[in-house]
């Protein structure tokens, strides 16, 4: 009998993976910050904060106890953070096989904030068995922070759940990322307002889906703008309506400052938008710029109109390729398990 502890924040990204996984273990217990309703699984429920000194000293100990009366065959910690942290101190002991995967933001941003942080991750690194990241880029970051860790980082992604509509393109652009200062939807409006004052983005509409703690001023900003009949906000969408905007859209924008691989790319390539993304590692290792999507540079100027140069035609079939090799879930599915197969071998 194989059994999987998994530690994760409460998002859809650790639900999504054990679908993805779903029938590899005989038993599987979540350790989260709080309880999906919708998710029916056994969760043991624990306070990861860093700045609370009770969790500092109580956390650890209930994961301790909860991976004794367990006992796991792998523990499995999404993110690099305070939930790897405390679970693998909790874990110190255990026959059980510490996985670790790489998020982006726990390696590209958090090692940035302060010393204390880039020893954490560090840390975090050396603790694991194996390690998995969603891009190249960040498992190469992974090895430059930790160079005495001499084993290969796994790069594999949750894989895209949804299957591509075939519908003719209209013209739209859409953005569902979320309204936070790092997806920089701003410069997404800044840009449509350039790109719909050229002759060939007077009949655009801009979708805005998502939502976040920039949005009022997000809407703001496009109340103001003579183009505001032409900005929709469509606010957090369900995985039918998400898709529909996929099937629709021609353009397809995502221009974070920084980022791992990103699902939401997969997905609209794989519904054949063309791509406009920021200038970023992981997001060159889809996208070649001008062949199959633009890579944006310089966001204070119109992005948007060299994506309408592109052949829309050829760069679905060139993504579809893409989608169809390393970006489904079947694909993603096998070297995950594979992984788990040689540890617990």
């Amino acid at each position: 009998m194989k059994k999987l502890i998994i530690v994760s924040s409460d998002t859809p990204h650790v639900y999504n993976y054990l679908s993805l996984i779903e029938g590899y273990f005989d038993e599987v217990l979540l350790i989260s910050n709080r309880r999906n309703p919708e998710y029916k699984g056994r969760v043991e429920v624990m306070d990861f904060s860093l700045r609370n000194p009770f969790a500092r000293i109580f956390t650890p100990r209930k994961i301790r106890n909860v991976i004794k009366a367990f006992a796991p065959d792998v523990i499995h910690v999404h993110q690099a953070n305070s939930y790897a942290h405390y679970t693998f101190k909790a874990a110190r002991g255990s026959n059980a096989k510490k996985v670790l995967t790489a998020w982006g933001s726990d390696i590209l941003l958090l090692p940035k904030v302060n010393e204390s942080m880039k020893r954490l991750v560090s840390d975090n690194i050396r603790s694991a068995h194996a390690i998995t990241a969603d891009a190249s880029f960040v498992a190469k970051v992974i090895m430059q922070l930790v160079p005495e860790y001499n084993r290969e980082v796994l790069v594999a992604n949750f894989g895209i759940s949804i299957t591509p509509e075939t519908r003719l393109k209209e013209k739209i652009i859409y953005s569902n990322r979320l309204h936070k200062p790092l997806y920089r939807i701003d410069k997404i409006l800044g840009a449509f307002e350039r790109f719909a004052g050229t002759p060939v983005g007077k009949d655009w509409k801009l979708v805005i889906a998502a939502t976040g703690d920039q949005t009022e001023s997000l809407q703001q900003q496009a109340m103001k703008s003579e183009l505001r009949d032409r900005i929709e906000f469509a606010g957090w969408v369900d995985k039918k309506t998400n898709a529909e905007w996929y099937a629709k859209a021609a353009v397809f924008v995502s221009v974070p400052e920084s980022d791992a691989t990103s699902i939401s790319l997969l997905e609209a390539m794989a519904f054949g938008c063309v791509p406009v993304v920021s200038d970023l590692p992981a997001n060159r290792e889809w996208i070649q710029n001008g062949v199959n999507g633009i890579i944006a540079d310089n966001l204070d100027i119109d992005f948007i109109t060299p994506a309408l140069s592109l052949d829309q035609d050829k760069v679905r079939i060139v993504n579809t390729g893409l989608i169809t090799e390393h970006g489904t879930k079947e694909a993603n599915r096998r070297k995950f398990l594979q992984l788990y197969d040689r540890l617990l071998k």
